[in-house]
């Protein structure tokens, strides 16, 4: 499962989940994404299972990328534990989702296997997430650097 190799702290506060996503709303590399509606939080395991799911019905056919992280810790204390002593132990990681971000993206597969897939993947995933297509007005990764490259 997915988690930071080092933290600068071990805990954190659980902040709040107010807003859009600014950063991390179009789609950067695949051509067709799976875009979050509402605002939450996605566990590894629940990428990890989205993965699964993704992975298993494009058998190999196309790319996958990932574009969230768990990087925030969240804390339980143990069972029947009375209150006070300190904050608990770490337990699990998450990412915050807000609404439009880009949470997984593909490429190289059809149509009817990109909707059956995102279906699926949106099984594994506490947020409700949507279907997003690359739109056709903007350049696929780097077209545009090349085209204005060429000018030089």
């Amino acid at each position: 499962m997915l988690m930071p190799k080092k933290v600068k702290f071990r805990k954190q506060q659980r902040g709040r989940m107010k807003g859009k996503a600014w950063r991390g709303s179009s789609l950067s590399f695949g051509e067709v994404g799976l875009k979050a509606m509402e605002c939450g939080w996605i566990t590894s395991r629940q990428i990890e299972a989205a993965r699964i799911a993704m992975t298993r019905f494009i058998k190999r056919g196309g790319k996958v990328w990932i574009r969230l992280f768990p990087d925030k810790p969240i804390t339980k204390k143990p069972a029947e534990t009375r209150m006070g002593k300190g904050k608990g132990a770490p337990e699990e990681w998450v990412c915050v989702i807000r609404p439009g971000k880009v949470l997984f993206e593909m490429e190289g597969v059809s149509k009817e296997t990109a909707t059956v897939t995102d279906e699926e993947t949106a099984a594994a995933i506490v947020v409700d997430p949507r279907p997003s297509p690359r739109s056709s007005s903007r350049p696929h990764r780097w077209q545009h650097r090349r085209s204005s490259m060429a000018a030089w």
